[in-house]
């Protein structure tokens, strides 16, 4: 089938920063360079990939103070979503772990929905996010509302789903939580990176690393109590300046290097060089830690979803079995005392690349079409 003639939509929640939603976003986007994209909020003016493309972004856009916060307007997205115009396309991919799968097209649109997760803050994580609320002087307010609301935002995101004539999950766990909440069949097409752009590097330094948003669920404390206690080297880097960050930078000792603010480059130069890439959340998914194996570094990490989907454990990592500071430490020792070999954890890697990725998802849009 040839999709030239087709007219295309792109929706995804919001643009804010630059994170691995969107770097999935930017790969659909190589596919599909003449594709529209429509969005609740678009503050990235600056990212070379939306350059020359039409953006159309929601009324929330121009509400103060609500636009720059994707939480406090989570209310107001499912109107948002509704209100965009999409008759005029043929096929409309939605790339969502919240509300813009609740875009409305004629019956003849296609809509194929990318799923990175099933809303988080209505169904799998709803008690962990209300805990802890980040909504500031808001949050006794934000506590004492979301239960009375949540039922009915549960309903609607549940309805909202079935507007989707065909899900893809980015992982096996994300496949079964869309079967679960949204009681839909889907396909799994794991998301790549750019495998050939990481450097990969035999020498390994003496030191662990983490990198990624310093919220709580990422478990940045755990690292910190981790190698508060044994003592070994790490860097730990985060582009989330924080009270969380700042505290735990506070409580770290002297084997502890915290980097804020490093380029990708950077980024991945670390990786090549470290001798494990530590992966301690739970998560649906995360291109993070096969950005570390594509630079020839194993991965400790928590025997948990996605990571039991990508790490081979004693091949490409190993695993611990629990979110404790006894557990990782455990891990840590056993990792001491193993080797590695480093090409084949980059040749594992090369099946995450993000070429397989774009063509998977073109053979199935073109399978649907």
């Amino acid at each position: 089938m040839n999709l030239e003639n087709k007219k295309i939509a792109i929706v995804c929640d919001w643009l804010k920063d630059f994170g691995w939603a969107e770097l999935v976003l930017s790969h659909i986007l190589e596919i599909f360079p003449k594709a529209d994209i429509f969005t609740s909020v678009f503050f990235m003016h600056w990212n070379e990939i939306f350059k020359w493309r039409k953006i159309t972004t929601s009324f929330i856009q121009k509400i103060p103070f609500l636009n720059k916060s994707h939480k406090l307007a989570l209310i107001l997205r499912p109107f948002a979503f509704e209100s965009f115009d999409l008759s005029e396309y043929d096929i409309v991919i939605s790339s969502s772990s919240a509300e813009s799968k609740w875009i409305i097209t004629k019956p003849e649109t296609i809509h194929i929905c990318y799923c990175h997760t099933p809303t988080r803050y209505f169904w799998s994580h709803y008690h962990e996010y209300l805990g802890m609320a980040e909504f500031g002087f808001l949050n006794p307010i934000a506590k004492w509302l979301m239960p009375k609301i949540v039922h009915k935002l549960r309903m609607w995101d549940f309805l909202a789903s079935k507007r989707v004539d065909y899900f893809i999950a980015n992982s096996k766990n994300t496949k079964s939580r869309i079967n679960k909440y949204y009681k839909s069949d889907s396909e799994v097409i794991y998301p790549g990176l750019d495998v050939n752009s990481i450097p990969f590097s035999e020498e390994k330094d003496d030191y662990y690393f983490y990198n990624w948003r310093c919220i709580p669920y990422k478990k940045f404390d755990l690292i910190v109590e981790t190698f508060n206690k044994n003592w070994k080297n790490i860097i730990i880097s985060t582009n989330t300046d924080n009270k969380l960050y700042r505290e735990l930078k506070q409580k770290s000792k002297s084997n502890i290097i915290w980097k804020l603010w490093l380029s990708l480059q950077e980024i991945n130069k670390i990786h090549s060089r470290s001798k494990a890439f530590l992966f301690p959340p739970e998560e649906d998914f995360g291109l993070v830690p096969i950005a570390a194996m594509a630079s020839g570094t194993p991965v400790i990490a928590y025997n948990k979803w996605w990571a039991t989907e990508t790490i081979i454990n004693w091949e490409t990592g190993i695993f611990f079995e629990n979110q404790s500071v006894r557990s990782l430490n455990n891990a840590i020792e056993k990792f001491e005392e193993m080797t590695f070999d480093y090409r084949k954890i980059r040749e594992y890697a090369m099946k995450f690349d993000k070429e397989i990725f774009k063509q998977n998802l073109l053979n199935f849009i073109n399978e649907k079409v």
